[in-house]
């Protein structure tokens, strides 16, 4: 993939060169285009006019070129910018993601969210519900400080039946010793194992959740095992 994103780029820079070159001679050869019009407008016999026809189509012709020109200018500057975000993301295979999402995709491996409280809570309740919105787990969490905290599920629902492979989002409820809800923000932290273009957008494969990369806030190194 590494050496796929380097040789698009390339490719990219070398024929934006070519395109820029091609729209710089085209707008002096419409300019000097436009000068001998305009002196030949001024000049010509008023007794026979020349056939507007002409160089009304040719004047057509040239606005028509030069907006090509232009619109593959932008387009190979879109093309060029998604291989750079690939690069980039390329970069993050190895590393922890802090992405701020609160869904993952469970199939056989236990799934932990971070939540992050703005003051030390007195209760920390936590729910897990699937892609249709129902409960599928609810109880209390023990970690209760102000900052970073972990949450992990094993899999199973309130019968200690395991789930079926699919989406699932942690909710959480956090309140004071005097009962005042205290404000948290869930989020995904864990290794990117690939990273990948799905339909324009730059995805991250972070266990077996594929995660958009536009929901990251943060990259640092894997702790070592």
């Amino acid at each position: 993939m590494v050496s796929s994103v380097s040789n698009t780029s390339g490719s990219n820079t070398n024929a934006a060169s070519t395109s820029s070159a091609s729209a710089s001679g085209l707008g002096s050869t419409y300019q000097t285009f436009l000068s001998l019009l305009t002196a030949q407008i001024k000049n010509q016999d008023p007794l026979s006019p020349m056939d507007s026809t002409q160089w009304t189509n040719q004047l057509v012709q040239y606005s028509s070129v030069e907006q090509q020109l232009k619109a593959n200018e932008y387009l190979k500057s879109l093309v060029g910018l998604g291989a750079g975000n690939v690069a980039s993301s390329v970069n993050m295979i190895g590393k922890t993601a802090v992405a701020d999402i609160d869904t993952q995709s469970f199939k056989d491996k236990a799934l932990t969210w971070h939540y992050e409280l703005a003051n030390t809570a007195a209760n920390v309740d936590v729910e897990v519900r699937d892609a249709d919105g129902k409960i599928v787990w609810k109880g209390a969490s023990n970690s209760l400080n102000k900052g970073d905290n972990s949450f992990t599920w094993d899999g199973k629902d309130s019968t200690g039946t395991t789930v079926k492979e699919g989406n699932y989002t942690l909710k959480v409820t956090a309140t004071s010793a005097n009962g005042a809800a205290i404000s948290n923000a869930v989020s995904v932290q864990q290794r990117v194992d690939a990273t990948e273009l799905i339909n324009g957008e730059i995805v991250l494969r972070m266990g077996y959740s594929l995660i958009p990369m536009s929901y990251v806030t943060g990259v640092r190194e894997t702790a070592n095992a």
